[in-house]
């Protein structure tokens, strides 16, 4: 466990108990969400290698054009 972990645990034992719930619930909450982000985009691996493969075959083919930023608005 790092320092900065070891010091945050130890300010949150400080809190009363159901604030200590509640961010341990938050902490987990957020770890699974974390997990969830990480499936999800390496489930998307392939979809997105085909689209930048796409992509470049567009751009050597001179079927795409320069963004202008100025023009999105």
């Amino acid at each position: 466990m790092t320092g900065l972990l070891e010091k945050a645990i130890a300010e949150l034992a400080k809190l009363p108990e159901d604030r200590q719930e509640s961010m341990a619930q938050w902490i987990l909450d957020e770890l699974e969400d974390e997990l969830r982000w990480d499936q999800a985009f390496a489930a998307s691996l392939p979809q997105l290698d085909e689209l930048g493969k796409r992509a470049l075959e567009d751009y050597r083919a001179r079927r795409t054009q320069e963004l202008d930023p100025d023009e999105l608005e």
